[in-house]
């Protein structure tokens, strides 16, 4: 029973780490459109995001990411043989490549907060995209756990990937031709 308490409170924190990973883009999105602004709006709107992102950051964010992985790994102490399992251990793989993103997110996070803007507004969009993709990867593979199937769920992902490149793209036109968008 306690191994499915540890599984349902990894579950939780893998959620709200998530949330955090998808929202604090979006956020970097407002700062570097903010930064652009004229003052006073520059000013006050850059300070309210800030806060913003300071407490999505380091109150779910990085907490969650912490407890997701201790749950995680308190499973593995109950069941070792799920580490010798191919899908977990690609799953495995997924997780470390989160964490780069996690991080890398981080080195955005801390450039904002310093009022350094090295990257666009339209890349933070497609960067908000990178923990989606991840989450997808994890799902199907954790769900499906077999290889024929994780080679749909990959066909999925790339797919996934082209529809949301045109829907940038769109999205794009859009906000050409009415910046209010």
């Amino acid at each position: 029973m306690t191994y499915f308490y540890l599984k349902a409170f990894h579950l939780i924190f893998v959620i709200t780490w998530f949330a955090g990973l998808f929202y604090i883009p979006r956020l970097f999105v407002y700062q570097i459109e903010a930064f652009h602004k004229p003052s006073p709006d520059k000013e006050i709107l850059g300070k309210q995001l800030k806060l913003m992102a300071k407490r999505l950051w380091f109150i779910i964010t990085w907490p969650s990411a912490i407890l997701a992985l201790l749950f995680g790994l308190s499973l593995f102490y109950l069941n070792p043989t799920l580490v010798y399992q191919d899908w977990m251990q690609v799953k495995l793989a997924f997780v470390i490549v989160l964490f780069i993103y996690h991080f890398k997110t981080h080195q955005y996070y801390k450039q904002l907060q310093n009022d350094i803007v090295k990257k666009t507004s339209s890349f933070m969009r497609i960067w908000n995209e990178g923990a989606t993709f991840i989450l997808f990867a994890v799902i199907f593979l954790v769900i499906l756990k077999n290889a024929i199937n994780w080679i749909w769920g990959v066909i999925g992902i790339i797919v996934l990937g082209v529809l949301i490149m045109l829907g940038f793209k769109v999205y794009k036109n859009i906000r050409d031709k009415n910046p209010e968008a």
